[in-house]
């Protein structure tokens, strides 16, 4: 029997352990290295069968810009698939805008991975990931559902076991567009690649990953040009230690812990006026891993 609807659709955010930029190809799209890491600060997305092949966004929080991702992805795959479908597609938005956190990728990503099931598609991931690209550097990831070590522009993804921690994450009031940091004239494009089966071997381990190995080269670029970034980091230093910016900013997140329970908790009373903050578990994998075969 065919669905009609598929509700509670989660898209998780994202952060990057760390994010190093190696160079930069001729059409200028920079070459970076990152491992991506899931975690449970979550949009929700429905999703409803129509019959006319029309495609409809209903806004369930904050107005989106009028042709966001989600519309684009469901776009692209009713185009390449040949299907009669549409749908009305409905946003509980969550993950903060321009926090670097990946929300309207992941929106994007969840989008085809549910349409694919409520169109009765079943397509593999490897299409699936193909039609991400054209939407997105970070769309791919998601589609692939697992934590990854990042290459490329995005399109490169080898996953890797991450250990199970704990994260705060706080974004502050001011976003940032990402086409600023990438083209600040501080940036470092040179930094040395690094090889992902050095990071992984022996001593090393997964640990490299949660013990704050390397750095956000977009962080010095992006704390020029908002000082909220340079604040947050801050903040979450005197609260847990250690702190980093994740992907083009503004949101900072810090490692508070492998246990049950984190080390600390975000006082949300101490937090600046339009800020927001949230204790985060990283995850093991996309809760949508089974919606498409490998």
């Amino acid at each position: 029997m065919s669905l009609a609807a598929l509700h509670d659709v989660p898209a998780p955010a994202k952060i990057n352990l760390f994010l190093h930029i190696i160079g930069r190809r001729a059409d200028g799209y920079h070459l970076l290295q990152s491992p991506f890491q899931l975690i449970d600060w979550a949009d929700r997305l429905h999703f409803e069968r129509r019959a006319d092949g029309r495609l409809q966004r209903h806004d369930l929080g904050a107005a989106l810009p009028e042709d966001d991702l989600c519309l684009r992805a469901a776009r692209t795959l009713q185009a390449a698939s040949g299907t009669s479908l549409g749908a009305d597609i409905s946003i509980d938005k969550q993950v903060p805008w321009g926090a670097g956190m990946g929300g309207g990728s992941s929106d994007a990503a969840s989008t085809l991975l549910a349409l694919n099931r409520l169109w009765g598609l079943h397509w593999p991931r490897e299409r699936l990931l193909a039609i991400g690209l054209t939407l997105g550097a970070d769309v791919p990831f998601f589609v692939g559902g697992r934590n990854a070590f990042v290459e490329g522009i995005g399109e490169v993804l080898t996953p890797v076991a991450l250990p199970r921690q704990w994260f705060a994450v706080v974004k502050p009031a001011a976003s940032l567009p990402t086409a600023a940091i990438f083209g600040h004239p501080a940036l470092v494009r040179d930094t040395e690649a690094v090889i992902l089966a050095g990071l992984l071997d022996g001593v090393l381990g997964a640990s490299v990953f949660s013990s704050g190995y390397g750095r956000n080269d977009l962080q010095p670029p992006a704390e020029d040009r908002c000082p909220e970034v340079a604040q947050a980091a801050r903040w979450l230093e005197s609260q847990f230690g250690n702190s980093r910016m994740t992907g083009s900013g503004s949101a900072v997140f810090a490692r508070a812990g492998t246990g049950d329970q984190p080390v600390a908790t975000i006082p949300a009373e101490s937090l600046p006026l339009g800020w927001v903050g949230r204790m985060c578990r990283g995850l093991e994998q996309h809760p949508l891993l089974e919606w498409a075969s490998d």
